[in-house]
């Protein structure tokens, strides 16, 4: 008898960042530090070039997923979620996107089923591919610039280092709990705990 390994792809799971060494570890790219702690507990390193991103298939919360990050730049990351989402012919309701956010404090998680991208040039993007707002959508907060003469891009794109690097590792796995809650139970139980 043969074993079937791997779940049939039904959810796409998008951690959004920016590719190369010189964004690692900056609050835009919270959605790759989300992937990569899911790869970590789940023994998936995500490292397969395929659809515009690195990406590994794994069975998350006993579904079957596409783990991604997109090795586009972030405002093009709809890109390679597009031809995802068209590839396995996915509705839009089961592309979970996890990415950073500039309004919420430092560590807060927000989970949303839809809305507007908020500003967030990489969830711009993914709606613009995707046809809709209706796809969940996971925030992690990066806090808010230190002062309003501050340039975003660079706050965005700065490291996180000391006490945020402490309050950020901490937020990265509760974000990856959300994911597998709202993988295993729905996105109901999964707002409710982690909102």
């Amino acid at each position: 008898m043969v074993f079937q390994k791997k779940l049939p792809v039904s959810w796409l799971v998008v951690g959004l960042g920016n590719p190369g060494d010189k964004y690692e570890n900056t609050r835009h790219n919270v959605g790759f530090l989300v992937a990569d702690e899911l790869g970590e507990r789940g023994s998936f390193p995500i490292q397969r070039l395929k659809f515009k991103a690195l990406t590994s298939t794994a069975a998350i919360g006993g579904q079957g997923v596409l783990v991604m990050k997109p090795v586009t730049y972030m405002n093009l990351s709809g890109e390679a979620v597009g031809e995802a989402a068209r590839f396995y012919k996915l509705p839009a309701d089961r592309v979970l996107v996890v990415s950073d956010d500039v309004d919420l404090p430092l560590g807060q998680l927000r989970l949303r089923t839809g809305g507007s991208a908020g500003g967030h040039n990489g969830l711009k993007s993914v709606i613009q591919h995707l046809g809709t707002d209706q796809f969940p959508r996971l925030k992690v907060g990066v806090g808010g610039k230190p002062h309003p003469d501050y340039d975003m891009a660079d706050w965005v794109l700065g490291k996180l280092q000391g006490e945020d690097k402490k309050v950020m590792d901490g937020a990265v796995k509760r974000a990856a709990d959300a994911v597998e809650c709202l993988l295993r139970d729905g996105p109901q139980k999964a707002m409710n705990q982690f909102n």
